[in-house]
């Protein structure tokens, strides 16, 4: 998409998210209550009071709790926003007009660069997670490269700043090759830019995920087209907010129980896929049948633990590798966590299959 073009519709889409938030009755999305703020290490508030309003950009989230018949236990205080990814998302947060967002694994760490000071306060992953990535390596026709040591000289996609330019650096590692060994050249990975980059040989290799997977070897896989796994872990997903919603006491107990009620909800899609492929993939997303079921195979079962330990390890060890990469601070992943939501999600799957 030209630069002018995304500009644009991220202009409308920010617009529209802030009438959103204004329709709330709130000017501003963290501000300050009579109750003053909630300090980060305060115990979280159980009741989310009348009036209290959280703007959330998780528009599959939606859905799954439409679709579950949950919607009312949220509708009350949660007021949906049609943003998902990282840029949208951070930039949404910087104009206040935003409470949660979701996202993988690199928005936070990014927005903390960025100076933008951001909490996760849910996570899932995948179970068997190298056995079901989000992306694979897609390779243009015409091009040979059947290991990771194959990429040396090949130009690669690269999005500083998203999940898929951070898994380009992981991968570069795992091959031992520097960026240096490599050209890397950065697009957006967004829609199919990443597929039809490669389809045109504008790259030689790039992550694709999704359904995107499946389309590039349908449509190019007869010219040569192929992908090889990357045989690393990509699964994280977090909900994450600006430290400013989760001082105002009213918008932290909000998420909180929005949190519960996302736990459930992905407890729901992994219990129904029947449901899940016509409800969201075809019909919300305009997806074929074949193309939902794809998605759910491919997606596997979700792992949402109550321990974030072993999630901040790894989020640790990729901070640190862009750190070096990219020429920023190296931060804290412990620092990124709102620790007293670590067990909400679980605690509320739990009470679910009571």
């Amino acid at each position: 998409m030209p630069e002018i073009r995304k500009f644009a519709v991220l202009t409308a889409a920010l617009a529209a998210v802030a009438l959103i938030a204004g329709c709330g009755g709130d000017a501003k999305a963290g501000g300050d209550d009579a109750a003053g703020k909630l300090s980060l290490d305060a115990a979280l508030p159980i009741t989310v009071p009348d009036g209290a309003k959280i703007v959330v950009g998780d528009p599959a989230t939606e859905v799954a709790l439409k679709l579950s018949g949950q919607i009312d236990k949220v509708s009350k205080f949660v007021q949906f926003a049609n943003l998902s990814g990282g840029p949208q998302t951070t930039e949404a947060f910087r104009a206040h007009a935003l409470d949660l967002g979701s996202v993988a694994e690199i928005p936070p760490i990014h927005a903390t660069w960025t100076g933008l000071h951001v909490k996760i306060v849910a996570s899932k992953f995948r179970q068997d997670p190298l056995g079901h990535p989000i992306y694979k390596l897609g390779i243009a026709p015409g091009v040979s490269v059947k290991t990771l040591g194959d990429l040396r000289g090949k130009k690669i996609a690269y999005s500083p700043g998203q999940a898929q330019g951070a898994l380009v650096l992981k991968v570069l590692k795992k091959a031992g090759l520097t960026k240096e060994d490599v050209k890397l050249i950065e697009l957006p990975s967004t829609g199919d830019v990443y597929s039809q980059s490669l389809a045109s040989k504008q790259v030689d290799v790039a992550p694709i995920g999704g359904v995107q997977i499946k389309r590039y070897l349908a449509k190019y896989g007869k010219d040569g087209a192929a992908t090889i796994d990357h045989g690393l872990r990509d699964d994280a997903g977090h909900l994450y907010g600006p430290v400013e919603s989760l001082e105002d006491p009213a918008k932290a107990a909000a998420i909180r129980a929005y949190v519960a009620a996302w736990a459930v909800a992905q407890e729901w899609i992994d219990k129904h896929p029947e449901e899940w492929i016509k409800g969201y993939y075809v019909d919300n997303q305009g997806l074929t049948e074949a193309d939902g079921q794809w998605l759910v195979d491919n997606a596997g079962h979700p792992d949402i633990p109550a321990d974030w330990s072993d999630a901040i390890e790894r989020q640790q060890q990729t901070i640190e590798l862009l750190a070096k990469e990219t020429d920023n601070k190296v931060i804290q992943a412990k620092d990124l966590y709102d620790l007293r939501f670590q067990t909400v999600a679980a605690d509320a799957i739990k009470a679910g299959a009571r």
